[in-house]
C-alpha cells in the first residue's frame, strides 16, 4: 500500500459531487436558520441565572425535570467547574426570591444545597452582544478577504471568502437544525473555525500558486490535484490531532464547554472539506490562469533591486 504522501487522488474530477453535497448542506442549513431559527442562550435572550452548590454530585436530568414540573419554563442545567457546582438558567423575568425558591425545591428530596448567586441578564445586554458579535464576524471575514487578496490574488480572496462563509453557515445551520444552545462560547468557536479553516486554505493556496508557476502544463485540474495531494498528509494530520483533542473536551470537559467542542468538531470537519474542495475547486469556475500569477514589471524590478 502506498504511503499517503504518494497517493494521487483525483479531487478535481469529483468536484461536481462535492459541490452538490455542499449545496445540499447549505440549503438545509439556511432553511433551518430561517424557519427553525437559533436556540439562543441566556447570553443573547436575557433571563435569570441561579448557581447552587450541592454536597454531592447531583443528577442534572433530575434537577431539570423537578424544576420543569414545578412550573419553570425553558430550564437549562449544567455543571459549572466542579461536579457539585450547578448552573441553572431560566428564561424568565427576574424575581428577587427566585434563588430561594429554586433552592427550596431542590432541598425537598433531602439534598444538601446552598445558594451561591442569583442574578439577571438583561435582554438589552443580549441584543448588544448579538449585534456586536455579528459585526465582529463580518469584520473578521472582511479582513480575511483583504489579507488573501493582498498575499495572493483577488480570485483567491473570493474563493477563500466563499469557503469561510460555507463553513460558518453549515456550523450555524446544524445548531439551528438540532436546536442546540447557541451562546457566546459557540460564537467563539465559530470565530476559531474561521481561523482554522483559513490556515488550511492558505497552505493549499500556497502550494497551488507554486505549482502553477513551476508547472510546464496548462491543465489546471491536474495542477490543482498535484498541489492538494502534496498537502493532504499535512492537512489530515492537523485535522486528526485537532479532532482527538476536541473529542477529549467533548467527553471530559463537562456541560459548560460541550457545545463549544461540538461547534469546533463540526467546523474542523467542514473546514477540512472546504479547504480541499471549496476554496481550491472554486478557482476553476473563477477562471484562474497562469497569467493571473505572472509578476508585474514593477514587482520584477523590485526583486532585481533586492538581489546583491
Amino acid at each position: 500500500m502506498k504511503p499517503l504522501s504518494q497517493l494521487q487522488i483525483d479531487f478535481m474530477g469529483r468536484r461536481n459531487l462535492a459541490f452538490a453535497i455542499s449545496a445540499v448542506l447549505l440549503v438545509i442549513s439556511i432553511g433551518a436558520i430561517i424557519f427553525q431559527q437559533l436556540n439562543l442562550g441566556l447570553d443573547f435572550t436575557g433571563g435569570t441565572l441561579v448557581e447552587v452548590r450541592y454536597g454531592a454530585a447531583p443528577s442534572l436530568d433530575a434537577i431539570r425535570q423537578l424544576l420543569e414540573s414545578s412550573g419553570f419554563q425553558d430550564v437549562s442545567v449544567q455543571t459549572f467547574g466542579a461536579s457539585t457546582e450547578v448552573l441553572i438558567r431560566l428564561q424568565q423575568a427576574f424575581d428577587a426570591d427566585v434563588g430561594s425558591e429554586v433552592v427550596s425545591l431542590l432541598r425537598a428530596d433531602g439534598a444538601s444545597v446552598d445558594l451561591v448567586r442569583a442574578e439577571f441578564v438583561g435582554a438589552q445586554v443580549g441584543e448588544q452582544l448579538r449585534d456586536q458579535s455579528g459585526l465582529g464576524l463580518m469584520i473578521a471575514l472582511g479582513v480575511v478577504m483583504l489579507y488573501v487578496a493582498f498575499r495572493f490574488q483577488y480570485k483567491f480572496a473570493l474563493g477563500a471568502l466563499l469557503a469561510l462563509l460555507h463553513d460558518v453557515i453549515i456550523v450555524v445551520g446544524i445548531f439551528a437544525l438540532f436546536q442546540l444552545d447557541f451562546n457566546l462560547t459557540v460564537l467563539a468557536a465559530i470565530l476559531a473555525v474561521i481561523g482554522y479553516s483559513l490556515n488550511d486554505t492558505i497552505v493549499v493556496y500556497d502550494r497551488i500558486r507554486e505549482a502553477i508557476r513551476t508547472s510546464r502544463i496548462d491543465d489546471m485540474p491536474q495542477i490543482f490535484n498535484e498541489a492538494i495531494n502534496a498537502t493532504l498528509s499535512r492537512t489530515l494530520a492537523t485535522s486528526g490531532t485537532t479532532i482527538l483533542v476536541l473529542m477529549a473536551l467533548l467527553l471530559l470537559g463537562g456541560d459548560m464547554i460541550q457545545n463549544f467542542a461540538v461547534a469546533l468538531l463540526i467546523g474542523v470537519v467542514v473546514g477540512t472539506f472546504s479547504s480541499i474542495y471549496i476554496s481550491g475547486a472554486l478557482l476553476l469556475p473563477l477562471k484562474l490562469s497562469r497569467e493571473d500569477l505572472i509578476p508585474t514589471k514593477k514587482e520584477i524590478d523590485e526583486e532585481e533591486e533586492e538581489l546583491p
